[in-house]
């Protein structure tokens, strides 16, 4: 730590300017893209079928998608899930459709295609099929895992949910640091705050990942992820307005920013590489969590230098404002 404190004298709030401009127009192509493209939303929100299926071999995702097609489920989502044998298919709403039903007509058109067809088999064993030419079942070549269905009304009741949970984290949010700092720190922790989550959401829009509740738990995590960060550097700056009595605003800053530098690399390092386990290891169901977690991480740490810390200088920041005010003596207040 005190190597990186004598090596580290980089001047951040030179590059304050750039910085701004560039954030400002990530935030604006962000919102542009929002309003055009929107989110693409799970089955969390949006309400559909859910069916995970696990082949006896490497499976083409590219063909189970022709095949569906032809059985009539052309907006079937198709992805792997995990291992190159399984797969993961989703299924829009419809009208006058249940959900068993639609599911049973995919995993049919599956192993229609695979020239097999189910049998009837003991619960809790591997399901049987039949293949054309076979009298004996044998297990199927396509395995149905799991099969799940989310109607319309519990989608949009998680997606309000979602909402108010996530503006309920940043009001918390403004009234502890509005608590613990100077207002001015306050709002560049805010502003801040804000900059890293809307970012969060500009990626998921732009590369048109699916926005799950996982993905949302995580931009959660980075609320607080950015916001601690951020605390740090303003706690090493309201230090270092009552020692460095004789240096201007600006050194103040960027001294503060250096002297906590190895601290937020060594935290960014380290939450990235639990995130990046999960990433590669974690299966399809982290993935979104994983990615939206190493975007925060990233984005936290360049806003605590770049956003929060100049936001305060532009507000007017004094070193007067940090130091505790003087108790007047009886003395002084007699006229």
């Amino acid at each position: 730590m005190e190597v990186f404190r004598r090596v580290t004298k980089f001047d951040f709030i030179r590059l304050r300017w750039w910085s701004l401009t560039l954030s400002t127009l990530l935030n604006v192509a962000t919102l542009v893209a929002l309003l055009i493209m929107g989110l693409n939303f799970s089955l969390d929100f949006t309400g559909g079928t859910l069916v995970e299926v696990s082949y006896a071999e490497p499976a083409d995702v590219a063909q189970v998608r022709k095949t569906l097609a032809d059985g009539g489920h052309g907006d079937a989502v198709v992805q792997r899930f995990g291992s190159a044998r399984e797969l993961m298919i989703r299924l829009p709403l419809k009208e006058g459709a249940a959900s068993a039903k639609l599911s049973a007509e995919v995993v049919a058109a599956l192993r229609a295609a695979m020239g097999e067809r189910e049998v009837q088999s003991e619960p809790g064993q591997a399901q049987k099929c039949v293949t054309s030419g076979a009298a004996t079942p044998v297990a199927c070549h396509v395995q149905v895992k799991r099969v799940e269905y989310v109607g319309p009304q519990i989608g949009e009741e998680l997606a309000w949910k979602a909402g108010l949970a996530l503006l309920l984290a940043a009001a918390g949010i403004l009234i502890y640091v509005i608590f613990r700092f100077e207002w001015r720190f306050a709002v560049g922790a805010i502003v801040a705050t804000a900059h890293d989550v809307f970012l969060v959401f500009g990626f998921f829009v732009l590369t048109q990942m699916e926005f799950s509740l996982s993905v949302l738990a995580a931009i959660l995590a980075v609320l607080g992820y950015s916001l601690n960060d951020t605390v740090v550097v303003f706690d090493r700056i309201r230090e270092n307005f009552r020692k460095m009595r004789k240096a201007s605003v600006v050194d103040v800053l960027n001294t503060s920013i250096n002297e906590t530098l190895a601290r937020t690399i060594i935290t960014g390092g380290t939450t990235m590489l639990t995130m990046l386990a999960l990433f590669l290891y974690g299966g399809e169901t982290l993935r979104g969590f994983s990615v939206a977690m190493m975007i925060g991480i990233v984005v936290g740490t360049y806003s605590s230098i770049f956003i929060a810390t100049p936001t305060t200088l532009f507000l007017g920041i004094t070193r007067e404002d940090m130091l505790p005010a003087r108790k007047v003596t009886p003395q002084e207040s007699t006229p």
